[in-house]
């Protein structure tokens, strides 16, 4: 455990300490996250934070090859290079697409390279443990895993849309995949425990938490498509490591859900980006658009516009992420009953953590006048929600032309003649108006303070003018 703990910590040390300049590298080189219509960021901010993760990664793995406990797994085979050599291309994939915005069927084919470059060298999805399927074709093989590791990629990529939540989930998903490893090799080989699925995923851990300080809400650097298609890479090539460990044959009945666990741990982990992904394609293509095509939709948003802040949406999928990927490693430790229940439980837990008192939420987040004071609660098409004259008139339609009719005003020529001097504190500005002569319209410069006495003499004064009445026209 302290070997695994010391490559968590390089990854972390590493991270941390480089992210802030490669946050400076970004303002060099203008690779700054612009405000756009779907994002909840409100000034631009700097990415390229994958730069800085992919640098923990690696020093997190020389460290560990370094170590006798880990010599085996990294140099007996190139399993642990070719990770590293598929998270390089991937990350210098996302680089050029921080920096000049690549169109979605080039990085497409960019993760399809650095998957196959990966299973090329030895990174590849051979057996099932599921009704004792083994893959006994290398080009099947090999097409299961690119196929496997790009949806892994963007599942990841879809859901880093808030400060912090595809760092903080994939930490946390990563963590339960750390214990299951751990546990798993220490029942299976008591003697010698070392796997280098658990060495990376340690690392990827590190990575996040290293990062997590940086990118929290307010973030102050965005990890980008060089940090989140990283950490899909990576996540999904722990994921195919253990599964190939598993052997169909070797499954008897009694061991169905425990030999599940590879294969539904890695689902588990990933299972709001996966299903975020799923809707947001399905979504798309029903709309006549590109399956990359940005939007507002995705669950995280759909968190926001419940009425939750930024820090409690990521919060909660923080808490979704906790339940789904650590019941899936309970199997392997409880009893499938035993499972159930307490899923069951946490489950009840966090829908009641999700969903109640949001009325109590937005009445909180609602100013005077019915306008929702978070700003990323609202969608892209939502330019109208912030105008206040529009909510100054609420079921009176004759209140502006009322106020407008010419008729209501007296000739001002009449009461206050053209040439005398206005004196100072003899009226408001619109006062002034009326002394200016008869062309300039009055209306207007009384309603904005249709109630104020006003302190010149005389029979023209702003009440003249017809006002909504209070209690009933003005915003609470």
């Amino acid at each position: 455990m302290r070997v695994y703990l010391l490559v968590l910590l390089t990854a972390a040390a590493v991270t941390f300490l480089l992210t802030p300049i490669v946050r400076r590298l970004a303002h060099v080189t203008r690779a700054l996250t612009p405000v756009r219509a779907r994002d909840v960021h409100t000034v631009p901010t700097p990415r390229l934070g994958g730069v800085a993760m992919l640098a923990g990664l690696a020093a997190a793995l020389v460290v560990g090859s370094q170590v006798p406990f880990l010599h085996a797994v990294f140099w007996d085979t190139s399993t642990a290079w070719a990770i590293l050599g598929g998270a390089t291309v991937v990350c210098l994939l996302g680089v050029a697409d921080d920096i000049w915005d690549l169109d979605w069927m080039t990085k497409l084919v960019g993760q399809v390279l650095a998957a196959g470059l990966m299973a090329w060298q030895g990174v590849q999805l051979i057996t099932f443990p599921v009704f004792g399927l083994t893959i006994g074709s290398s080009r099947l093989s090999l097409f299961a895993t690119i196929l496997v590791v790009v949806v892994c990629i963007n599942a990841v990529n879809f859901v880093d849309g808030l400060d912090g939540l595809a760092a903080g989930m994939i930490a946390i998903g990563g963590g339960a995949f750390f214990f299951y490893t751990y546990l798993l090799t220490r029942e299976a080989q008591p003697g010698n425990y070392a796997n280098l699925a658990t060495a990376v995923i340690a690392a990827l851990v590190g990575v996040c938490l290293g990062f997590l300080p940086h990118n929290f809400n307010p973030a102050k650097i965005f990890m980008g498509d060089s940090g989140s298609m990283l950490l899909g890479l990576v996540v999904a090539a722990a994921a195919i490591v253990v599964t190939g460990q598993i052997d169909p044959a070797a499954v008897s009945t009694g061991q169905v859900l425990p030999a599940y666990v590879p294969i539904l741990l890695p689902v588990a982990v990933l299972l709001l980006p996966l299903l975020d992904m799923t809707l947001a394609v399905l979504r798309r293509v029903r709309a006549g658009h590109s399956p990359f095509h940005p939007d507002r939709m995705h669950l995280h948003h759909r968190l926001l516009g419940l009425g939750h802040s930024h820090r409690r949406a990521v919060l909660i999928m923080y808490l979704w992420t906790t339940v789904f990927a650590f019941s899936a490693v309970a199997l392997a430790v409880f009893s499938p009953l035993q499972v159930a229940v307490g899923a069951a439980i946490a489950i009840a837990v966090a829908a009641v953590v999700t969903y109640n008192q949001l009325p109590g939420l937005r009445h909180a987040a609602e100013p005077e006048g019915g306008a929702s004071a978070a700003p990323e609660a609202a969608g892209p098409d939502d330019e109208g929600a912030s105008a206040p004259p529009q909510a100054a008139w609420p079921d009176d339609a004759a209140a502006p032309a009322e106020v407008a009719a010419p008729a209501e005003v007296p000739a001002a020529p009449a009461e206050v003649p053209a040439d005398r001097p206005v004196a100072a504190g003899d009226g408001e500005p619109a006062r002034r108006e009326v002394a200016a002569g008869p062309d300039i319209a009055v209306g207007p410069p009384a309603l904005s303070s249709p109630t104020a006495p006003s302190r010149a003499a005389g029979r023209h004064t702003a009440p003249a003018i017809a006002a909504p009445h209070p209690a009933k026209d003005q915003p609470r």
